[in-house]
């Protein structure tokens, strides 16, 4: 489950416009990759407005590019018929070594590749890209586990401070 958060301008200019929650709960992230997405303008407007979710999306690799797939980038309320179509892939704009890279642990060791999350760097829409291992039904347990003790704990001190 996506979940769209707007944030002011942190210090390297990086406003975040929505965050795969979802996937740090089902996969595993053994590692991250900035990439660029190529989009047409009134997939920007929406993106601008947090209308976006990227819940049960991934990245494929074809034919020597990348493509993000699944992205749901709601049409611009204020479009006319050019408006683009809301699920269409989206080209990813990485380096040809970073895609060959990608390319091969994902064939090699059984890996796929998930956005974490869509911001805008500098006025550039980016997507964290995760190279990710799906986690078992007892890693999930014990993601939820380890979760409630932090918020038990979190709790705890709150009302020691307080008390």
């Amino acid at each position: 489950m996506a979940k769209t958060k707007e944030t002011s301008a942190s210090s390297d200019g990086i406003k975040i416009v929505t965050t795969n929650r979802k996937a740090r709960f089902d996969y595993q992230i053994l590692d991250t990759l900035e990439a660029g997405i190529s989009l047409q303008g009134t997939e920007v407007k929406s993106l601008r407005a947090g209308r976006v979710n990227l819940k049960d999306s991934y990245a494929e690799v074809r034919d020597g590019e990348i493509f993000l797939i699944g992205a749901h980038i709601s049409p611009y309320a204020e479009g006319n018929r050019f408006n683009h179509d809301p699920e269409r892939e989206r080209r990813l704009l990485l380096h040809k070594r970073e895609i060959l890279r990608l390319a091969l642990k994902v064939r090699e060791k059984g890996l796929t590749i998930v956005p974490l999350r869509i911001y805008f760097r500098s006025n550039r829409a980016k997507v964290e890209l995760g190279l990710a291992r799906g986690k078992r039904m007892y890693d999930k347990r014990e993601t939820i586990a380890k979760r409630d003790a932090k918020r038990e704990l979190d709790r705890a001190l709150k009302e020691a401070k307080r008390g």
